[in-house]
């Protein structure tokens, strides 16, 4: 069986996180969830691991929620629903708070869910040909696990344009909003990464981590409205998934054809 995330670290302690679905565009099932969680959970605690990379393996960064299983989730019961949409939930919001600088290497398109790793990651560096889009709408669902790390990178009036719209956002357009900090060409990718390494591993590690708490005791909700809002947006996921317009957005997509309301 094929890991649906690699992991690769250097004598410097740099780790590497390659989401590995390249034929489905990256896009993250149950599996992927999973296996990019314990990995999480096992560089936050690893004092040889100083900074995180993550990136796609293939042509994609990440095309967000694989779409057949979003389908397939319909015959699952709300509350099943909504426990698997916060396991979802719970890797961003551990990405989000990882003890270790992280980087977005942002080597292809990135759709829906996508977005939201990208904007969980501390920097990102996008290559110039990239495309987002925060495509949910289009089939009858919201961004909406991901809501609260795309405001917070974005904020909220261009949120309402782009998560209204699903409007596709060039890599030049992602810097300008703040998805992304630098924009450059494809070729120049991983070269771009290596000066933000360098200046990431001339500082200290500790003093890394007590930045990024630092920042989070500033900008992020008490806990325990953290986890109330993990629930509220699992809880709307879940109930639009398995919606009659969520399923037959869902279903037009995946038949390639117009959804029922698409009257143009």
């Amino acid at each position: 069986m094929t890991d649906t995330v690699l992991l690769t670290t250097d004598s410097r302690g740099v780790v590497t996180l390659t989401l590995n679905r390249p034929e489905k565009h990256n896009a993250f099932d149950d599996a992927l969830i999973t296996e990019l969680t314990q990995k999480l959970i096992r560089l936050n605690n690893d004092s040889h691991a100083r900074i995180v990379i993550l990136t796609g393996a293939g042509k994609s960064f990440s095309a967000g929620a694989d779409l057949n299983w979003m389908r397939s989730m319909a015959k699952f019961s709300e509350a099943e629903n909504i426990e698997d949409t916060l396991k979802l939930a719970e890797l961003l919001d551990l990405l989000n708070t990882l003890r270790k600088p992280t980087i977005a290497r942002v080597n292809g398109a990135v759709y829906g869910g996508g977005v939201g790793l990208v904007a969980c990651c501390d920097i990102a560096i996008a290559a110039e040909n990239v495309k987002f889009c925060l495509s949910e709408v289009r089939l009858g669902l919201v961004p909406s696990v991901i809501s609260p790390y795309v405001i917070a990178a974005i904020g909220a009036h261009k949120a309402r344009h782009f998560f209204l719209t699903a409007e596709a956002i060039s890599a030049q357009r992602a810097r300008e909003i703040g998805l992304a900090n630098e924009v450059v060409p494809a070729d120049k990718l991983d070269e771009a990464v290596g000066k933000y390494l360098d200046l990431l591993l001339k500082a200290g590690p500790k003093a890394l981590t007590a930045c990024k708490e630092l920042i989070a005791a500033n900008a992020v909700a008490s806990i325990s409205a953290r986890r109330a809002l993990k629930q509220k947006t699992a809880q709307l996921i879940a109930q639009l998934r398995v919606s009659e317009e969520g399923q037959e957005g869902l279903s037009a997509f995946l038949e390639k054809r117009s959804p029922k309301w698409n009257k143009n």
